[in-house]
């Protein structure tokens, strides 16, 4: 009887241990993913990192294993903070009071976390999952690639001080009118019935439900299981895309259709913007070519918004988890208010 009642105990003492090196080795896994496909790409299988193909590669095998890390690590954290939590208190903690405020403080938290366009997906899930309303979380999938601090940076140093903040100002707006909008037209029967559905050993679990810590660990392993399965297809189209279409953009294309005589640049711009994928900073050199070619500032930062804000790739992502009303939804809003922007800026610099 001693040793059977040991055992348990024993494995109760060792499960932070477990728990600590899981967390490690995900940190590790994440920190350490650029260096070793910059190793096995650039130097193993010797493609050369200017080449649209070593390039190209590169992405794919970096990205995916990201993105695979980023739903892995959120969405099980998530879940197993939320079965702590009943789902008012969650709202009540996550999605704030009121709307406008909420909306605000999700995009202020997207510029804190500037993940690129399918990055921010997984936090997405993950919020949605966790009760924060629909609109909130939209701010916050808006603002996290649309506000990258080090393309502020970089705009601050090629533009000035000017341009820099118009650049935050008119991504905080965009991101947090977009989703205020987006939240009272967009019915939750819009997204996905498997992002709110949770369940532990094939048997529903309600918010705040009481379950044993193994429970929750649990419940933690089987939604990131159910939501990878209904990710992956989607994951490795979009993210196959987005290396295909990788850093090519044709300059002089955009320079004479976009340019400074055609009052429908802004249009084009975005039009030209969406299918590209790529984060601010990763953008902002061909921002400065385009701006050189003759190309309006209102424009050129359309263009870069649409890039960064509306890629295909995360709309192929997105569209496992948003039902096709929603999808062209935050597809229009988002869009017209990055039009508004180019046409803004053109007007007054």
């Amino acid at each position: 009887m001693g040793t059977m009642q040991t055992m348990p105990a024993r494995r109760t003492a060792w499960r932070p241990l477990l728990l600590a090196a899981a967390a490690g080795a995900w940190l590790l896994a994440y920190f350490g993913n650029m260096p070793l496909w910059d190793l096995l790409v650039y130097r193993v299988a010797g493609l050369a990192e200017d080449s649209r193909l070593g390039s190209g590669v590169h992405f794919f095998l970096a990205d995916t294993v990201k993105i695979v890390l980023l739903l892995t690590g959120i969405i099980f954290v998530v879940t197993v903070a939320r079965s702590f939590l009943s789902l008012e208190r969650t709202r009540a903690l996550l999605g704030g009071r009121r709307e406008g405020v909420a909306n605000l403080g999700a995009a202020g938290l997207g510029v804190a976390t500037p993940f690129c366009s399918c990055s921010a997906v997984p936090a997405f899930i993950g919020f949605v999952a966790a009760g924060v309303p629909l609109g909130v979380t939209l701010s916050f999938l808006i603002a996290s690639p649309l506000i990258n601090e080090v393309a502020v940076v970089l705009l601050y140093g090629m533009f000035g001080i000017k341009i820099a903040l118009l650049y935050v100002g008119s991504g905080l707006l965009i991101a947090t009118v977009a989703g205020y909008v987006l939240g009272r037209v967009a019915p939750p029967r819009w997204v996905e019935p498997f992002v709110f559905a949770t369940t532990l050993r094939g048997v529903p679990v309600v918010p705040g439900q009481r379950l044993s810590f193994d429970d929750r660990l649990a419940l933690g392993r089987e939604e990131v299981a159910k939501i990878l399965r209904k990710m992956w297809p989607y994951l490795l189209v979009g993210i196959g895309l987005g290396a295909v279409i990788h850093g090519w953009v044709p300059a002089d294309f955009f320079a004479r259709w976009a340019g400074a005589g055609n009052p429908f640049a802004p249009l084009v711009a975005v039009a030209l913007g969406v299918p590209l994928y790529s984060n601010a900073a990763g953008v902002l050199p061909l921002v400065e070519v385009l701006h050189a070619k003759g190309v309006a500032m209102g424009t050129v930062l359309a263009f870069m918004m649409s890039v960064v804000a509306l890629s295909l790739p995360e709309l192929i992502l997105l569209r496992r988890v948003l039902k096709p009303q929603l999808l062209a939804a935050f597809v229009g809003v988002v869009a017209t208010g990055i039009l508004a922007t180019g046409y803004l800026f053109n007007a007054i610099l």
